[in-house]
């Protein structure tokens, strides 16, 4: 910057020599697109969380289920029945959520499309998409409560989040096989999300058993016989949600009917374990690092087991190459995530999770960190400034283990100039065009020991 001197006097000028750095841009920021138990905005507004409570305090809670519970006494013994809701509830978010930060998972942003009055429909979901679209921190789009809705409809929902994924280049899809039955996964799930833009999401299936208990309706009236306590009494007072009618008669029963209600606890899509999982290895290895081989927290465990040899048809899909990663337990290390494929299963540049949202994450920071570019010169000392920038982001990834390669020559390469990458025409146009490569380390998927026989020696 040139100094204007006009009165006689010294005068000091700093000068930069270092060049501009490029800060890394967060890589695991969910966005939960679903509905809540308060709807306090007018329209449908994202909202940035970074706990539970804070959720709680804005969202609300949890919906409440109604169970049927009855109470048989004789002069001998008591028989207490509980029987939970007969399917997994619909409204899935709180306790999703609830898996999220069980699991590792930091801040996150919350897209509620209706409370728990307004019924699940796809419109409903790609409206929230529309609006976590202008939002720019989000990396991750998942949507638990659309389990809710119908095969069609679900990859109706999927297809608009790779959409999105695809034209902002900045996100991530985790998405739900919801069949339990793997003899159905073609037909439900790989035959409705289509064929485009498959690399930018990732699908996990069975459901998880969570170690969650229900939200109970505490308004839903006891069966009794035998008792005490007259039949139809609520377990809450209808006028005063701190009373409880039965405790005024058995302060006992109502404890011991609560040790009934908490066996029943929560099946759950495994998106919101996997996010959380998304951060946690993000934070503790890196994004190149694939989010697998780790255990799940908070659950006792898949709904259903599968085998390695049905997982051979749920990993490689010959036919569409939709890949669909398995969550299966292990004698003696419990439930894990054993897989790590895009739905993009038979390509060989976009193939795995990590590879994938590795190229995401550089491609954002380098983006962001770019932009002081934009209205200078065209000219050679913009380029090696730009070069130079993008040198060293790309050579700390390489230190990190980011990349494949004995030296960073090996790991990248970052090309721009005239006549490298650009035209004169290109110049005279404003175009100031960079060619980056990246050698990104791919997991070891495929373990192969090779063993043979020895022939004796003396």
């Amino acid at each position: 910057m040139a100094i204007t001197t006009l009165t006689p006097g010294v005068y000091i000028d700093e000068i930069s020599t270092l060049p501009p750095s490029v800060a890394p841009v967060a890589t695991a920021i969910p966005a939960f697109i679903g509905h809540t138990e308060l709807d306090p905005f007018a329209t449908i507004t994202p909202t940035r969380i970074t706990s539970l409570p804070e959720f709680v305090s804005i969202f609300g809670g949890a919906k409440k289920e109604t169970f049927t519970i009855s109470v048989a006494d004789t002069p001998a013994s008591r028989t207490i029945s509980v029987t939970p809701p007969s399917s997994t509830p619909g409204y899935n978010l709180y306790y999703s959520l609830q898996l999220y930060f069980a699991n590792g998972g930091g801040p996150c942003w919350i897209v509620s499309v209706g409370d728990y009055l307004t019924a699940a429909s796809a419109g409903l979901f790609t409206n929230g998409l529309s609006a976590i679209e202008k939002i720019d921190e989000p990396t991750l789009l998942l949507f638990p409560d659309a389990n809710a809705l119908s095969d069609i409809d679900y990859g109706s929902v999927v297809i608009a989040a790779l959409m999105q994924c695809n034209k902002l280049q900045d996100r991530f899809v985790i998405s739900d096989v919801r069949d339990i039955t793997l003899a159905t996964v073609t037909s439900s799930y790989r035959n409705r999300i289509g064929t485009g833009n498959l690399k930018y999401g990732a699908a996990y299936m069975p459901f998880l058993n969570s170690v969650f208990n229900f939200a109970v309706d505490e308004t839903v009236s006891v069966t009794t016989t035998g008792s005490t306590v007259p039949t139809g009494t609520a377990l809450k007072d209808l006028n005063d949600p701190n009373a409880s009618p039965i405790t005024k008669y058995n302060p006992a029963l109502y404890r011991q009917i609560y040790v009934e209600l908490n066996k029943s606890t929560v099946t759950l899509p495994p998106s919101g374990a996997m996010a959380g999982i998304y951060a946690s290895v993000d934070r503790d290895r890196g994004v190149w690092k694939a989010p697998a081989n780790v255990s799940i927290n908070a659950i006792a465990g898949p709904t259903i087991s599968i085998t390695a040899a049905e997982q051979g048809d749920l990993n490689v899909d010959a036919t569409s190459g939709k890949s669909i990663n398995a969550i299966r337990t292990f004698t003696g290390k419990g439930t894990l995530v054993w897989g790590s494929r895009t739905l993009a299963g038979n390509d060989n540049e976009w193939r795995y999770v990590p590879v994938r949202r590795l190229f995401i994450f550089a491609e954002e920071s380098i983006k962001k960190a770019s932009e002081f570019v934009v209205f200078e010169p065209n000219d050679k000392n913009t380029w090696d400034r730009t070069k130079s920038l993008i040198s060293n982001f790309l050579t700390n990834l390489w230190r990190d283990g980011a990349l494949a390669g004995a030296t960073p020559k090996e790991a990248f390469f970052v090309k721009v100039g005239l006549g490298e990458t650009m035209s004169a025409q290109d110049i005279l146009e404003g175009k100031l065009i960079i060619q980056i490569g990246m050698a990104a380390v791919r997991p070891a998927e495929f373990i192969i020991l090779e063993f043979m026989h020895k022939l004796q020696e003396s």
